[in-house]
C-alpha cells in the first residue's frame, strides 16, 4: 500500500466529486476481498483504514487455546504470549497481516472492486445532482445516435432524446450543442437515465420563464401552453399585477423575447394569448386574429358554437383546422366554428322544423328557441320536465310533443336531410398541459 494513501483518497474525491468515506468503505472491501483471494475463506479478518498511519491494515483473529487444532481460527498459548505477554486462554488476538503479500491477482481484484464502488457512488451522485431537476432545461453536446434516439453529452453523463420526443425536421449532427426540456429522470441499475424532451409543451413555457423575468418572478403566469411542434404553439398567460401588460411583456421590447424563444424552436409560430376567466371571451382570445361575431356555450357538454363572418372563417379555423384545434387544446372546450351565412341558415331552419310539429304556434317556438330548443331535434332530445318548464303544456301534450319530434328527426334523417349525429362537434378537448402533447387526429369539418 502506498504511503500518501490519505492524499490520493483526498485527489479521487476532489476529482471524482465523491466523499471520501465512500472511497475508504470501497478501500477496505477491496483489500478484504484481496485477503481472501490470497488467504481463502476460512479466516476471521478484520479490515479497517488507519488514518494517521496514511494505510488500510489487516488483522486476522485467533482465538488463543492449549492445542491448535484449526491454525487459521486458533493461535497456540505460548505463541500468543510473544505477540501479546497478557493473552489469556480463550481471547480472541488479532494479529496484523502484511498486505504486500497478497499479490498481483490479489491485487487486480482489490482494484476491480474500487473501481466498481467508485462507478456506483458516481451514478448515485449523478442521479441526486437530476433527481430534483425534471422541468427545467438543460444545455448538451450531440455526442451520438442510437436507433433515431439523440444521445446529449450533459458533462458528467449523458441524457437521451427520444424519437417521439424530437421536432420533426429539426436535423442535429455530431458535435452541434442542443437544449432540451429535462422529461424524467429513471434509476436504475446500470446508472440513472435522463430523458430529454424538445416537443412538450412545457418547453415552450420553460424557454419563456427563462426569457421573460416577470414570468420567473411570479408576476406572469403562463396558464396554459397548447402545441404542434414545429409547426405552431398558443400560450395563454395572465398577470397578477394590473400595471403589468401579460403579452407585453412575453412579447418584449421590439418582440425580443419572443422572438429569442421562437429562433430556439427553428422558427415554430407563437400566439400568446390574454388568459380571461370568462371562457367566452377567452375562446375569442385564442381564436385572433379571427374576428368572432357571436358565442353560444353549452357548459353541460362543455362545447361552444363560435359565429365569425363568412370572409373570417377560414382564419378561425387555420390551415388544416390547426387554428381552432390548438385554441380547443387551449381553453379545454369544444368548439364549432360557423359562418354567419350557415348560422343564420341554422337557425331559419331549426325554427322552421319548430313550427312543422302539431300545436306549436310561432309563440311557442319563440319561447323553445329562446331557451336552447331551437329545432325538432333539440325537441326529440328534451325530457318531458324540461318542456314543462319553459312552456305552459301539461305532462301528456310534452310526452307527445317528444314522440312527434322524434319520428320528424328520423324522418328528415331517412331523407339525408339530417347527418345520422348532428350533436358532433368539431374539436375534442386535449388532457392537461402535462400530457397535451398526445396526438389530436380530429379535424374541423
Amino acid at each position: 500500500m502506498v504511503s500518501d494513501l490519505s492524499k490520493m483518497i483526498e485527489q479521487v474525491s476532489r476529482e471524482k466529486g465523491v466523499d471520501p468515506r465512500v472511497l475508504i468503505t470501497a478501500l477496505e472491501e477491496a483489500v478484504k476481498a484481496a485477503a481472501r483471494k490470497k488467504h481463502g475463506p476460512d479466516y476471521e479478518l478484520e479490515v479497517s483504514y488507519n488514518e494517521e498511519a496514511g494505510e488500510v491494515e489487516v488483522f486476522e483473529f485467533k482465538e488463543v487455546v492449549e492445542k491448535v487444532v484449526n491454525e487459521h481460527l486458533e493461535v497456540s498459548f505460548e505463541e500468543a504470549k510473544q505477540l501479546d505477554p497478557e493473552s489469556e486462554i480463550g481471547d480472541s488476538l488479532g494479529i496484523k497481516m502484511d498486505t504486500n503479500t497478497f499479490g498481483r491477482i490479489a491485487a487486480q481484484s482489490a482494484k476491480q472492486v474500487i473501481m466498481q464502488r467508485l462507478k456506483e457512488a458516481e451514478r448515485d451522485i449523478v442521479y441526486d445532482d437530476f433527481k430534483d431537476r425534471r422541468g427545467e432545461i438543460i444545455n448538451g453536446i450531440v455526442q451520438r445516435f442510437d436507433r433515431g434516439a439523440i444521445i446529449v453529452n450533459l458533462g458528467r453523463t449523458e441524457a437521451e432524446l427520444p424519437v417521439k420526443e424530437q421536432v420533426p425536421r429539426e436535423p442535429y449532427k455530431q458535435g452541434d450543442r442542443i437544449r432540451a426540456y429535462i422529461l424524467e429522470i429513471r434509476q436504475f441499475s446500470r446508472g440513472p437515465q435522463i430523458i430529454l424532451s424538445r416537443t412538450h409543451p412545457n418547453f415552450v413555457a420553460a424557454l419563456f420563464e427563462n426569457e421573460v423575468p416577470e414570468i420567473a418572478e411570479g408576476i406572469v403566469e403562463i396558464v396554459q401552453v397548447a402545441r404542434e411542434p414545429g409547426s405552431r404553439s398558443k400560450i395563454a398567460v395572465k398577470s397578477r399585477d394590473s400595471d403589468v401588460d401579460p403579452v407585453g411583456a412575453c412579447v418584449g421590447m421590439k418582440g425580443r423575447r419572443v422572438q429569442a424563444v421562437v429562433q430556439e424552436l427553428r422558427g415554430e409560430k407563437i400566439d400568446i394569448v390574454p388568459f380571461d376567466g370568462d371562457p367566452a371571451k377567452f375562446i375569442c382570445n385564442a381564436l385572433a386574429p379571427a374576428e368572432i361575431t357571436r358565442v353560444i356555450v353549452d357548459e353541460n357538454n362543455r362545447s361552444m358554437e363560435v359565429v365569425v363572418a363568412d370572409d373570417q372563417l377560414s382564419l378561425a379555423i387555420g390551415k388544416k383546422g390547426q387554428n381552432v384545434r390548438l385554441a380547443s387544446r387551449l381553453t379545454g372546450w369544444r368548439l364549432d366554428v360557423v359562418g354567419e351565412t350557415a348560422y343564420n341558415k341554422n337557425l331559419k331552419d331549426g325554427y322552421r322544423s319548430l313550427l312543422d310539429l302539431t300545436g306549436v304556434g310561432e309563440k311557442m317556438a319563440t319561447d323553445l328557441h329562446a331557451e336552447g330548443f331551437g329545432s325538432a331535434e333539440d325537441i326529440s332530445r328534451a325530457s318531458v320536465t324540461d318542456l314543462i318548464d319553459v312552456v305552459d303544456i301539461d305532462e301528456e301534450r310534452a310526452r307527445a310533443l317528444i314522440r312527434e319530434a322524434d319520428a320528424y328527426v328520423a324522418r328528415k334523417r331517412a331523407q339525408g336531410i339530417l347527418p345520422p349525429d348532428s350533436q358532433e362537434k368539431e374539436i375534442t378537448p386535449p388532457a392537461p398541459v402535462e400530457n397535451s402533447d398526445a396526438e389530436d387526429s380530429s379535424e374541423p369539418e
